[in-house]
């Protein structure tokens, strides 16, 4: 299970359906020990990218909470929390290779537990895929299709994986979000806007696919 809120208010917390830059940079500064408060600047100047290789479920939890006080029972406000089941995505980050080497021992033995966007989702299997010395859109397209060999037998004999990428200068936006961390201060969180880019998608030949026709997957190769 994994939740990437990038614009979750009061008692409705939301999910991306990929993994938010804030999200996984977070997830790098817990890694190395930064507190909270810390500077994450370089952090945040790295290049992000991520490719959808199975998308997952979108789930609903419905909570309710009690808070005693002094003897006294008081109702906490309901809430919808929405998250992502059986999902998996290649997320990659692109800089100095001197913090890329420090970022991937820090995820070999990380300081702080990690999890996939709450507390309450902590990672399972392996999570370090190692560097590579290519740019980050080659790398998202090279790396081998990380889906469950259940998920491979649902699709067609050939599929596309999404790419969601930090914009630069040139590119044709796709969308924009506010994700980007200036600060994850438990007194003040801020983030600012990154514009996004989506390349053509990754096509995969899927040998364990079935031979119906998949017209979906036809437009996502246009």
């Amino acid at each position: 299970m994994q939740a990437w809120g990038d614009s979750s208010r009061f008692t409705r917390r939301d999910t991306r359906h990929e993994p938010t830059k804030s999200g996984v940079l977070g997830l790098l500064a817990a890694a190395e020990g930064r507190p909270r408060e810390a500077d994450v600047s370089d952090l945040a100047a790295l290049r992000f990218g991520v490719r959808l290789d199975q998308p997952g479920r979108l789930q609903r939890d419905f909570q309710t909470a009690i808070r005693r006080e002094g003897g006294r029972e008081k109702a906490m406000p309901l809430s919808d929390r929405f998250y992502l089941a059986d999902a998996v995505f290649l997320a990659g980050v692109q800089g100095p290779r001197e913090l890329l080497h420090a970022l991937a021992d820090a995820l070999r033995r990380p300081v702080y537990p990690l999890f996939l966007g709450r507390r309450a989702f902590p990672i399972e299997g392996q999570l370090l895929w190692g560097i590579r010395d290519r740019g980050l859109e080659q790398a998202l397209r090279e790396e081998p299709w990380l889906a469950s060999s259940r998920h491979r037998s649902q699709q067609g004999k050939v599929v596309f994986l999404p790419i969601l990428m930090d914009a630069t200068e040139g590119d044709e936006v796709a969308d924009t979000v506010r994700d980007v961390p200036v600060s994850y201060s438990s007194e003040r969180r801020e983030y600012v806007w990154r514009d996004v880019v989506r390349p053509r998608p990754v096509r995969v030949d899927n040998p364990d696919g079935h031979d119906r026709p998949d017209f979906f997957a036809a437009l996502g190769g246009a």
